[in-house]
């Protein structure tokens, strides 16, 4: 073994640039400063961050959800559309938790790349921080690891963890839900962040270039339009009527078919009118250029439905009033019904 003693390798040398990831935290704390709500006792900056539960909580109890981007992140760098992931990384979290009840508490985001590019991570980081404020959950720490001959030039990895808190006998479990009630859906704003590889996979068959529009829209706003965040209009309801709402469903991957079920009680399924609502442009667009069943539209999908609101019938309709004062747009989907062992648990017809 021989040693050069006129070498003096540094960790820039390797590939890592403190100074760059300096440079980023200085960027990233007044974005971070924007989300900030009572509870934090510790933000950026330490080795652990801290946060105090509500006090008006009686029995709360922690509701935790973790989740990425996927594949949409490839668009991301080849469209180069930074900005709008972040907030998908924390819609995909606090909306999960929320159909717990929980409100959403604060938010880790983990950000790696090969090399750091302060722009694009700041764009990346912007978009967390503003997808916290919308849902009125606290940036309160994160990790960004620069890791050289992991990841190729110009691409990265996003990973987010949502806490949130809910009062222990208000948790939304879905178990009183019975035959009768009424579906609603939510709105989505697009395709959210669920079936990028079957997405990328029809815009290559089909040749479509960023700028391509469709109704006059170009495709990477349509694209790359982030998921909706559903957690102040959500909240706001459950105040309103709390246990009037007995389920509500996060429409993610798995779509239609596979998200529902996870809801309902045994022997229960739901029925969904497919005319209360009309598909929006670019799924029609996405089933029209990939040829792709219906069955598998609803499977992969969520097919213009973001979030499903199970209530009881006689409080269906001031429950959507309320949901349309919060600015949703809302569908009576369908209703609950009695499901014999051998029936499907959703029916699309």
């Amino acid at each position: 073994m021989t040693n050069n003693q006129s070498v003096s390798l540094t960790y820039r040398d390797a590939g890592v640039d403190i100074e760059a990831g300096d440079e980023l935290v200085s960027r990233i704390k007044p974005l971070a400063a924007r989300t900030m709500r009572p509870g934090v006792l510790a933000g950026l900056g330490g080795f652990g961050a801290m946060f105090e539960l509500p006090k008006d909580l009686k029995e709360p109890v922690l509701v935790s959800g973790t989740d990425g981007v996927g594949t949409k992140l490839r668009l991301a760098f080849e469209w180069q559309r930074h900005d709008t992931v972040g907030i998908d990384l924390v819609a995909m979290s606090v909306n999960d938790i929320l159909v717990q009840g929980a409100e959403p508490l604060y938010f880790l985001d983990y950000f790696a790349c090969g090399k750091l590019d302060l722009d694009t991570a700041t764009d990346v980081v912007a978009g967390i921080a503003k997808g916290c404020e919308l849902s009125g959950c606290a940036l309160i720490g994160g990790e960004t690891a620069e890791m050289p001959g992991m990841y190729p030039d110009g691409e990265y990895d996003l990973a987010g963890f949502a806490v949130g808190a809910v009062e222990k006998s208000k948790i939304i479990t879905g178990e009183t839900i019975v035959a009768g009630d009424v579906v609603l859906g939510l709105a989505s704003s697009g395709a959210h962040s669920n079936g990028y590889s079957l997405i990328r996979k029809i815009l290559k068959h089909a040749n479509v270039r960023p700028t391509d529009e469709l109704d006059g829209i170009p495709f990477v706003d349509l694209v790359m339009a982030p998921t909706r965040l559903y957690v102040k209009p959500v909240l706001a309801v459950l105040n309103q009527f709390e246990t009037a709402i007995k389920g509500l469903v996060h429409v993610t991957g798995g779509g239609l078919l596979e998200n529902i079920p996870r809801v309902l009680p045994k022997n229960t399924a739901a029925h969904i009118d497919r005319n209360a609502w009309t598909l929006p442009p670019l799924f029609q667009w996405l089933q029209e250029n990939g040829g792709v069943a219906d069955e598998e539209m609803w499977r992969v999908f969520n097919c213009g439905i973001g979030m499903i609101v199970v209530v009881p019938a006689e409080q269906a309709a001031a429950i959507q009033a309320a949901f349309t004062a919060q600015g949703e747009t809302v569908f009576t989907l369908g209703q609950i019904t009695q499901r014999k062992d051998d029936e499907p648990s959703v029916v699309i017809a």
